[in-house]
């Protein structure tokens, strides 16, 4: 899905693909936690402001936590782009429990997508915080 977003981005110049569904597009790249190397993904951000962004763990359901997650948990300084600006350093923090009781009904209602992935999946999908 990623590739294909990627793709629309660059053939329409990025008139299409900074925004879906109200939220803003960031990019993020992590540090993958095995290779070392740079990986960048394209995710929603449901909750921002103030510069700092919270991301959605929910791989479209999936039993299992996205490859991305992983790398900052191992590595939580990461790079986020917005709407195709430059790369800024930001520290990412999984959501402690308090903060996800608050914070899901709000992403969940807004955007059921999300409650839909948590209905499909036994795990709790998490929240990231990516911050300045």
């Amino acid at each position: 899905m990623n590739a294909a977003h990627r793709l629309l981005i660059r053939l329409t110049g990025g008139k299409v693909g900074y925004s879906a569904m109200g939220m803003p597009v960031v990019e993020l790249t992590t540090t993958g936690r095995r290779s070392g190397e740079p990986r960048t993904v394209l995710l929603t951000a449901p909750v921002h402001g103030g510069g700092s962004y919270v991301v959605v763990a929910s791989r479209g359901g999936d039993d299992r936590h996205p490859a991305w997650f992983h790398n900052l948990q191992a590595t939580p300084e990461v790079e986020v782009a917005v709407q195709g600006g430059p790369r800024r350093p930001m520290r990412a923090r999984v959501a402690s429990a308090e903060e996800r009781a608050r914070l899901w009904p709000q992403i969940a209602g807004k955007y059921t997508n999300y409650a839909g992935y948590q209905r499909s999946t036994d795990r709790e999908i998490p929240l990231v915080h990516l911050e300045p």
